[in-house]
């Protein structure tokens, strides 16, 4: 990334990434690289990268191929899910195709059942993930990341040891510090960026498999950023927080309403905002394997229960960021956010008194004018 581009450009840069990985991971994969794909925040990354392999996301985010899941899944399932499994069964994402190995895992009862469905026809690996962050669901997950790094080198032929562990844990947390950083000026005040900006960067640094580079490139925008800092562009707007499930085509549509009517999204708390790379691994921790069993089954998701982690995160962040409302938006069928998005909402309206609203979509658009209509009324009224 040249940073003698304006910001406007840096931006989209980071948004056609997804695109610009495909010719990437073609050329990586004719030199004989590995691709490990995954689907969730849950899959701890450190193993595919101390092995050499690619690793690459695969939860898909548009309704293209829903049509095409709907044939052999339920129509009320999750889109994600739905999406998820149609571009697989469809090879339309060229990342499903180059990947040599699928790695799921058991956040929720519909993955598990696609998972299934995947396995007759890619190879797929699913991990068990514990339903509590207590210390037995850490030694669980413990043994689920230590069966992983041995199926790895099976799959793969080769050796994992712990120093490549470690080297790859560094790694991670750079990044993590780094993306930390950037979505950390948020917290000025105006803020320097808008919210579709900010998720462009978020979203599409996931699909730099050069991680080191990709860290390096997040700091220098980092920097630009600051260095060109516009108190003007955003005063006056309403600071938005927006958490609930894992979004994306839904995303453009509810952060472009926040910001057409006055808004601007200051912070995601959802999976691939904060929620995901708040906490690093401990680098100390003389037992590899228990860091980062630690660290994951600590990403405070509604798949856990209980789960303080979620609250101890939002009403920092509600804080850090003085934000002025919170925008919850969950997926038709996503069970676990619907359910907790009652003990969410009371949160923030009772300890935090801070205003709430409650999106349910998918990823169609066919509700974008319901939802540009319930968020200007929301955020007239603050």
């Amino acid at each position: 990334m040249e940073l003698i581009k304006e910001l406007p450009e840096i931006f989209d840069s980071f948004s056609e990434q997804r695109k610009k990985s495909f010719v990437e991971a073609y050329e990586l994969k004719q030199k004989g690289i590995p691709f490990v794909g995954g689907f969730c925040t849950y899959l701890p990354k450190e193993l595919a990268y101390a092995m050499g392999a690619c690793m690459v996301g695969l939860c898909s985010k548009t309704g293209e191929t829903i049509p095409d899941a709907e044939k052999d899944l339920p129509r009320n399932l999750c889109p994600l899910i739905k999406s998820s499994y149609g571009f697989a069964k469809t090879d339309k994402c060229p990342f499903f195709y180059f990947s040599d190995l699928i790695v799921g895992e058991t956040t929720c009862d519909g993955k598990k059942k696609m998972y299934e469905m995947l396995g007759e026809f890619k190879n797929v690996h699913v991990m068990e993930l514990p339903n509590s962050q207590s210390k037995m669901g850490i030694e669980l997950f413990k043994g689920e990341i230590v069966r992983l790094k041995e199926e790895l080198e099976r799959q793969f032929g080769t050796t994992i040891t712990e120093e490549d562990i470690r080297r790859a844990i560094k790694v991670y947390n750079e990044q993590r510090v780094a993306l930390k950083e950037f979505y950390g000026l948020q917290k000025m005040d105006p803020p320097p960026m808008g919210g579709m900006d900010m998720h462009k960067v978020l979203d599409g640094v996931q699909f730099r498999f050069d991680i080191p580079a990709a860290t390096e490139d997040i700091k220098a925008l980092t920097q630009k950023i600051k260095d060109e800092y516009d108190p003007e562009k955003y005063k006056g707007r309403k600071r938005i927080l927006i958490t609930g499930s894992p979004i994306g085509c839904s995303t453009e549509k509810v952060v472009k309403a926040i910001e057409d009517n006055g808004g601007v999204v200051v912070c995601y708390e959802n999976c691939g905002g904060a929620r995901s790379v708040d906490e690093l691994v401990d680098e100390n921790d003389p037992d590899v394997y228990n860091a980062l069993s630690k660290r994951y089954i600590n990403i405070p998701c509604s798949c856990m229960s209980p789960n303080p982690g979620r609250l101890e995160l939002m009403d920092r962040l509600i804080d850090e960021y003085k934000v002025d409302a919170v925008v919850e938006v969950v997926l038709q069928a996503c069970h676990t956010f619907n359910v907790e998005s009652y003990k969410i909402k009371n949160f923030v309206t009772e300890k935090k008194n801070v205003p709430y609203l409650f999106l349910e979509t998918d990823y169609s658009s066919t509700d974008a004018g319901q939802v540009n209509t319930r968020i200007g009324a929301f955020i007239e009224m603050l």
